[in-house]
């Protein structure tokens, strides 16, 4: 057994068992459990990064970070980034995709996808914006939503249309055929 004396148990407690943060013009000790040292500065949050060599690959890591597709109906293409979900990533290997879709309540297009989504992660339903891209779970629907539609259980929010997207959406009534292609 080795004896050790306060000032050097301390710091080895201090080592071993806390992370010193550093931050501007002060630094905290955090515990383990995320509780502040005592006598010590106030906790200061942590978050994670992504170290690259070069900002070319910075921006190839920031465009693998966003799931991107390109959604054809009729003569007109419109973009949309997918959020990092179990269901858009299932939505990427059905892709390309051709999707025959109808309005449905006057404000979304909707539309059977070959097979089913995961809904691991997701919450029971959403209210999604207009200009989101979505899934109707119980009719395994890919949805893009032009109007306001309130929260309705089974809804899971994909991803989001580029800006004035669903305008034109809109502009299209009564039936189209959307190709559903990655970007």
């Amino acid at each position: 057994m080795v004896l050790l004396s306060s000032r050097t148990h301390g710091a080895m407690a201090a080592l071993g068992l806390t992370t010193v943060l550093t931050a501007g013009c002060g630094s905290a000790v955090e515990t383990v459990d995320g509780r502040e040292a005592p006598g010590r500065a106030q906790t200061i949050p942590t978050a994670t990064t992504r170290h690259t060599t070069s900002s070319s690959a910075q921006s190839t890591d920031l465009e693998e970070d966003q799931m991107k597709i390109v959604i054809t109906l009729g003569e007109r293409r419109f973009g949309a980034v997918l959020t990092d979900s179990a269901a858009s990533r299932d939505l990427l290997r059905q892709l390309p995709v051709t999707v025959d879709m109808i309005d449905h309540g006057g404000v979304e297009k909707t539309g059977a996808l070959p097979s089913p989504l995961s809904l691991d992660g997701q919450p029971d339903g959403a209210d999604p914006d207009v200009g989101d891209v979505g899934y109707y779970a119980p009719g395994n629907d890919l949805v893009l939503y032009y109007g306001d539609q309130s929260y309705y259980p089974g809804i899971v929010v994909l991803g989001r249309l580029d800006e004035g997207a669903a305008a034109q959406i809109a502009d299209q009534r009564g039936p189209v055929t959307a190709t559903v292609e990655a970007r």
